[in-house]
């Protein structure tokens, strides 16, 4: 999908959702969000993982200190090895994700458990918004994020692990920047950029996991999907 570059800047607004309450095996997110704040049409809903995968019971109980359960838990949930060094393995998953210990996370759980990725985050995602637009009445976009590592940049941020009604990527090719110059190879991982953004809002200590963006051009939502468009062909990807 081109778009021409040259329009009027957009004004965003990032909004945490706070009062949700820790969420359990079975739990309905939509139900949780709608309870919580007012969406508008257009708005990104921004969830993340970590509570799309407890609602969807994506838990393993695990001994704190059983470090070499953990590491057969990291082998039993990665589709692949790329690097091992002491305690921290890079993987790659069943998602095409390339990630930190198959993305099993330790933090902000309940004592000796982890939470392990959606199965299906794209199709998570999917879910959520179709369960807000049954119960608010509204035509929403949903981005299930996670936190990832960066090859050759120090510090994480927040991805899009899984989207709706939202375009992944953003295709400048063809398009033109300030100078009139044609764009040959741009292109925008808009889920990602939203996904950062709404990171901005939810500080790790804060157990805000729902942020509202609104003002998202409307011409970035339409069907899409991370498995689609951002992860990588490995027949595209020089580094595997």
């Amino acid at each position: 999908m081109n778009f021409d570059n040259q329009t009027s800047p957009a004004i965003l607004s990032i909004i945490p959702v706070p009062g949700i309450p820790e969420v359990k095996s079975g739990d309905d997110i939509a139900s949780l969000v709608c309870r919580s704040i007012e969406v508008e049409d257009y708005d990104v809903v921004v969830v993340t993982q970590k509570i799309v995968s407890k609602a969807e019971g994506r838990i393993e109980t695990l001994n704190e200190n059983d470090n070499d359960g953990f590491a057969l838990l990291v082998d039993r949930e990665a589709k692949r090895i790329l690097r091992r060094r002491g305690s921290l393995t890079i993987t790659e998953t069943e998602h095409g994700f390339i990630c930190a210990n198959a993305g099993i996370d330790r933090s902000n759980t309940d004592m000796n458990t982890v939470v392990l990725l959606p199965k299906d985050p794209d199709r998570s995602a999917y879910k959520i918004r179709a369960s807000i637009a049954r119960q608010c009445g509204k035509e929403v976009a949903v981005i299930i994020t996670d936190t990832f590592g960066r090859a050759w940049r120090n510090g994480v941020t927040d991805v899009a692990i899984g989207i709706s009604g939202v375009g992944a990527i953003l295709d400048l090719r063809g398009s033109h920047d300030a100078n009139g110059r044609e764009l040959v190879a741009t292109e925008v991982c808009i889920a990602d950029e939203i996904a950062a953004a709404a990171d901005l809002v939810k500080p790790k200590s804060s157990r805000i996991p729902v942020v509202i963006v609104r003002g998202v051009s409307r011409k970035h939502f339409r069907e899409s999907s991370v498995k689609d468009e951002i992860v990588r062909h490995p027949n595209e990807d020089l580094f595997r």
